[in-house]
């Protein structure tokens, strides 16, 4: 089954990301909200209860890691997040990516590339 995270999830696993292996002190000195160490270490047990975290001893703390890979959770994520949000369409994903936000000239043209290399697959397979 894909990993599913909640925001607050979310938040911590990418420190796990970004950081590595953490304590809970660790984790909570890169949270942008100030969370109190009982939460961020409950969030961090329900995280290991559901694989996504494990950890190990040291001394009197514990350091977390991820068990799930970023690349995993964005998968699991934008795929939520076109039915959710586009109604399924991933055309009205990117419409919205590129009209909504601010994309490079550098960006356009990678992706112009990206799709051209789909368009070419795609009349491949026909």
């Amino acid at each position: 089954m894909p990993p599913t995270f909640t925001e607050r999830e979310l938040d911590i696993m990418a420190v796990l990301w970004e950081r590595g292996p953490s304590t809970v002190a660790e984790v909570r000195a890169r949270l942008v909200d100030e969370l109190a160490h009982n939460t961020v270490l409950t969030v961090l047990t329900v995280l290991e209860q559901k694989n996504h975290v494990s950890h190990t001893e040291e001394g009197k703390a514990h350091r977390f890691r991820a068990r799930v890979k970023r690349e995993d959770a964005g998968a699991t994520a934008a795929s939520r997040m076109v039915d959710k949000l586009f109604g399924g369409s991933t055309e009205r994903l990117l419409t919205h990516l590129v009209t909504e936000r601010e994309v490079t000239p550098a960006e356009l043209r990678r992706l112009r590339a990206l799709l051209d290399e789909k368009l070419l697959e795609a009349d491949d397979a026909d």
